[in-house]
């Protein structure tokens, strides 16, 4: 029997007090939420705009679909007093990056959905796209690697609409009416027949994460009505030739 992860108790209260506020300065509308299965283990792979959309994201699994969301979170969230008790009393996972401890919270979400058959939401992306366009960018191969090693469905969501609310990189929310359109679509999950039952490689872990972000991309452009690039923003890449041609520069000026 699976496990039951969260405190009731703060669970309802904490899910009055998110669906109250988002009220206030969202209008959701939701598409796809058939493809979420009602039990069992389930990865919900997103895309990241917004500082708020976790927010977002857990209105759309907990009212739309009816399951509780499990997020992956980093660990310096986990550091603020009121936000460390409210996310250890409703299950969610802390991630602290580059350390042993990765590696642990890894193991931690394989146990939240193999034996507590929990819903665990995952950002391939990492962070907040940088996309000028806001599309999903590269992603880390992390949530593929969960999935192979799990077995679990992967849920494709693409979300637009929480740009408006907070824009990346400000830190005054946009709260004035009229409330902020935001729009959920889920999709079917990923088709990864072709990299299950084989030695997780890079190559395979490449392949498999890519699969799911152009899922989550194309379920974006359907609900943007654009077409995506061909090819995702590097993150990484673009901040390599910023810093080349900062140095460059420099170099120029010495």
């Amino acid at each position: 029997m699976a496990k039951q992860r969260e405190s009731r108790w703060v669970k309802w209260v904490v899910s009055r007090i998110v669906r109250f506020a988002l009220w206030l300065v969202t209008k959701p509308e939701w598409k796809g939420t058939e493809n979420v299965p009602a039990q069992g283990g389930v990865i919900i792979a997103t895309n990241h705009l917004s500082v708020t959309d976790p927010l977002t994201v857990a209105h759309f699994l907990y009212i739309g679909t009816r399951r509780w969301p499990t997020f992956t979170m980093k660990d310096a969230v986990m550091k603020i007093p009121v936000v460390r008790s409210v996310a250890k009393s409703t299950g969610q996972i802390p991630i602290k990056r580059n350390s042993a401890d990765a590696v642990k919270a890894l193991g931690e979400a394989e146990k939240a959905l193999v034996e507590d058959g929990s819903s665990v939401i995952i950002y391939p992306e990492g962070t907040c796209t940088r996309d000028p366009e806001l599309w999903p960018m590269t992603a880390k191969n992390g949530v593929a690697r969960l999935a192979l090693t799990t077995g679990v469905p992967v849920i494709p969501v693409a979300h637009w609409g929480e740009q408006h609310l907070l824009p990346y990189g400000e830190k005054k929310p946009h709260l004035l009416p009229p409330r902020k359109r935001v729009q959920f679509r889920a999709g079917p999950a990923v088709d990864l027949s072709e990299f299950r039952d084989q030695p997780i490689t890079t190559t395979v872990l490449d392949g498999a994460t890519r699969a799911i972000m152009a899922d989550i991309t194309a379920l974006q452009a359907e609900i943007r009505g654009e077409e995506a690039p061909t090819e995702p923003f590097d993150f990484r890449k673009a901040r390599k030739k910023r810093a080349d041609s900062d140095n460059g520069k420099n170099n120029a000026g010495a």
